[in-house]
């Protein structure tokens, strides 16, 4: 099969599998945001086997994905908020689980490598979740302040979610070569 072609098959594969997984839900939250059968793990996995570019596309087209399967209308009144929304908890904060081999080849061992770069992107990951829930989604309450809300709401799901995936990719990097 033609390289190109391999690529772009495993790839769709594994947004597929992705998609797959991230319909299999430990925890649900409310507004958003859950615990799954690792999820982002074939989008990262994708990125480690060929690279930035390549990852940050197929994170990307995940993204649109993540979107369609269950999307939480903000608490916006203007379009540019709502773009906001957008960008923050779904293009950007799926885009960055591409950018895992930028961190995972200054390591000379691949599975620790890996298992670093899914901390990382899934931390980036965190990052825009949290600023979103610190300056769209909020509580309404002045005893509960926004900051320590997003913290916690968002910690909740991705530290668990962080961990399976961590564990699931230095799994599949001890077992299973990337080369192509």
């Amino acid at each position: 099969m033609h390289y190109k072609t391999r690529r772009l098959t495993e790839s769709a594969l594994m947004i597929a599998l992705a998609a797959v997984l991230a319909m299999v839900k430990v925890l649900d939250l409310p507004q958003g945001g859950s615990i799954t059968a690792a999820s982002m793990v074939p989008i990262i996995f994708v990125a480690l086997r060929y690279g930035t570019r390549w990852g940050v596309f197929s994170a990307l087209v995940f993204s649109v994905i993540q979107m369609i399967q269950g999307f939480y209308p903000p608490p916006t009144q203007t379009l540019f908020w709502f773009v906001l929304v957008v960008l923050l908890d779904y293009v950007v904060a799926f885009g960055v689980l591409g950018l895992a081999p930028l961190f995972a080849k200054r390591f000379r061992n691949r599975v620790t490598g890996a298992c670093v770069a899914t901390v990382i992107v899934c931390l980036l990951r965190f990052c825009c979740h949290f600023l979103s829930g610190l300056i769209i989604w909020g509580t309404g309450d002045p005893a509960v302040p926004d900051w320590l809300w997003s913290l916690t709401y968002n910690g909740s799901f991705m530290l668990p979610e962080t961990i399976i995936s961590a564990v699931v990719i230095g799994l599949l990097m001890k077992f299973v070569k990337l080369d192509a």
